[in-house]
């Protein structure tokens, strides 16, 4: 009887120390998920920074093109408006007075 008992005690013994591992090495793989996770993070979020960068630069070339394309039709504009004006700012004067005096 004695040996039975000793047997379930080193089975106890041995279901325990089992347990113990496999507690200890879910602990471990734990740690190492939760590394890899930080791991991927860190990475994506400096992929994303960097995505984001460039995205962001090629959006302010893209809007500095467009200023200028901008400014070079407002330019012309103005330089035909002037034009305009140098050419035919007598008879606007005339038309002017012209209503003033209808008037």
């Amino acid at each position: 009887m004695d040996s039975v008992v000793d047997k379930l005690a080193e089975i106890e013994e041995a279901a325990e120390a089992i347990v113990r591992h496999a507690h200890d090495k879910k602990s471990d793989i734990e740690k190492e998920l939760q590394k890899e996770r930080e791991e991927f993070d860190r990475e994506t979020e400096e992929k994303t920074r960097g995505r984001l960068l460039a995205i962001r630069q090629e959006n302010e070339k893209k809007m500095d093109i467009l200023l200028k394309e901008q400014r070079e039709k407002n330019s012309s504009a103005m330089d035909e408006l002037k034009k305009d004006f140098e050419q035919n700012h007598a008879a606007y004067a005339r038309q002017i007075l012209k209503k003033m005096i209808e008037v």
